[in-house]
């Protein structure tokens, strides 16, 4: 057998399997809307009582982003910086200078 022929096979199956994987994990997730389900915490509650009173941003999008996850915002930002700039000092390394 030859080797590109196994090693296709192999892929095929690790994608086969996690195919299987995710549409069994998508089976367990409960509906949107569901009492109980991720979406009808507490936390969304807290951000529309407290912000008004607590911020001072001008509605409560910006009350969220930038006074409850200005810190985890702003994480997500720097590494999203570092990340490009690092594909760009990869392309530029293996230029010749004319």
């Amino acid at each position: 057998m030859n080797l590109l022929k196994l090693y296709k096979i192999v892929v095929g199956a690790v994608v086969s399997l996690v195919f299987v994987a995710l549409l069994l994990a998508v089976q367990e997730m409960p509906v949107y809307s569901a009492k109980g389900s991720p979406q009808q915490n507490e936390v969304y509650q807290a951000y529309v009582e407290g912000a008004p009173g607590e911020c001072r941003a001008p509605n409560l999008v910006s009350n969220i982003i930038l006074d409850y996850r200005a810190y985890d915002t702003l994480l997500e930002t720097t590494s999203l910086f570092a990340v490009v700039m690092a594909i760009i000092l990869m392309w530029g390394t293996g230029r010749k200078e004319q």
